[in-house]
């Protein structure tokens, strides 16, 4: 689990994983064991303030070189143990992302109108976000599921933080990185508020001018969450969230080592939620087909390991997806299994063999008494289910 200390109080033989805070902009390659007190006074030099480290990793530099000793062992968490039932944590992830809604509808207004947007309750937000996924995770997941094609701007940034704490839960951050994590993507999107309604909505190819404009949002949530006084991690994921390890992203074109684990992260988790979205001008795609997108744009675009993490962190067959068994039964997969990922629990309610509606059944596919099994992921318009409204009234009424 990742700690954040002061420069100062780094240590020859610690692992440093990321920069936190800094003065300057100069970009300093910090992944690694520090082995001198000469590198650390770099560091300073540099204007670090803070870095993150890794505690469970030191070496001894009394023993054979680059010999790797563990210190106390860190409790991994464990996603299969739940401290609250998908059924009673349900109507506090619908309040929860209802409240989020309504926080950046007024952000939004708020920087239109010239004002400075306050923090503090996105930050309260980000924090019932991470409350949540720790008693279950499936539900606010089961949230990120409902999709409103006319509401995009609103509900991506919020799925992205959801799905960042998640994901920052599974990598065993501490607490306190977690919420700069989910804060920082819950506002990654600010910028496009200032960016022509013309561009940001275009169905067709943008020209080349237009997109550089759309490339500025990135500059513009960097520049608004440096001024309402954010944290370096928060303001790292909202700015560079369109980096890319061959350098070709933007805005600033950064590459490998430039680019940290956490804005590595939010570049996966951020691409993942705008393919599976359902736009005015688009169908989002299943799952599946957006883990293959990814997994292609890996070693170039993005980190090989993480992909495979976020991957394990939501499921292969994630909370909220519309699946057809083997029974030609239609159901939503409304619980993760980790140890067994095809085999969901699932919350069946339609026939597909006679193409009506059925009673809602749960489905423990892991259950060995239950003779059936996952065919695909399928799209509700393939057989004209209104899926938001099954998902309200089944799980978040």
């Amino acid at each position: 689990m990742l700690k954040t200390i002061l420069v100062s109080d780094l240590k020859p033989g610690m692992f440093v994983q990321g920069v936190v805070k800094q003065q300057g902009s100069v970009k300093v390659k910090t992944e690694g064991w520090v082995r001198t007190q000469t590198a650390i006074n770099k560091l300073v030099q540099s204007g670090i303030l803070e870095v993150s480290v890794d505690p469970d990793k030191f070496i001894d530099l009394n023993q054979k070189k680059d010999s790797v000793k563990k210190t106390t062992e860190t409790p991994k968490f464990d996603p299969t143990k739940a401290t609250a039932s998908f059924s009673s944590e349900a109507s506090k992830a619908k309040k929860l992302y209802s409240e989020a809604k309504q926080l950046q509808s007024k952000a939004f207004d708020d920087i239109r109108a010239g004002r400075k947007i306050d923090v503090e309750p996105f930050k309260h937000v980000a924090s019932g976000f991470i409350d949540s996924v720790f008693r279950n995770q499936d539900a606010l997941a089961c949230m990120t599921r409902i999709r409103e094609k006319d509401a995009y701007l609103l509900e991506h940034s919020i799925n992205v933080s959801v799905l960042m704490s998640i994901f920052a839960k599974h990598m065993g951050f501490e607490r306190a990185v977690i919420n700069e994590l989910a804060t920082g993507a819950l506002l990654h999107d600010i910028g496009k508020i200032k960016v022509p309604d013309a561009i940001l909505n275009k169905p067709g190819k943008l020209t080349s001018q237009e997109f550089e404009e759309i490339k500025r949002h990135s500059l513009y949530s960097k520049e608004i969450l440096e001024e309402a006084g954010l944290s370096e991690i928060a303001i790292q994921v909202a700015g560079y969230h369109h980096e890319r390890l061959d350098g070709k992203g933007y805005p600033y074109g950064l590459k490998e080592d430039e680019i940290n684990q956490y804005v590595r992260m939010i570049s996966i988790v951020d691409v993942y939620d705008a393919l599976t979205a359902k736009r005015v001008y688009k169908d989002g795609m299943n799952p599946i087909q957006a883990f293959k997108i990814l997994r292609a744009d890996c070693p170039n675009s993005f980190d090989s390991d993480l992909v495979t993490r976020f991957i394990q962190c939501i499921g292969i067959h994630p909370v909220g997806t519309l699946v057809k068994l083997k029974s030609q039964k239609l159901g939503i997969v409304s619980q993760s299994n980790f140890e067994q990922p095809l085999k969901p629990m699932v919350k069946v309610f339609y026939s597909a063999k006679h193409q009506h509606y059925t009673e809602v059944q749960d489905l423990d596919l892991a259950n060995k008494r239950i003779n059936d099994e996952l065919e695909s992921s399928i799209k509700p318009e393939d057989f004209g289910i209104d899926l938001i409204k099954f998902f309200r009234n089944a799980f978040f009424d």
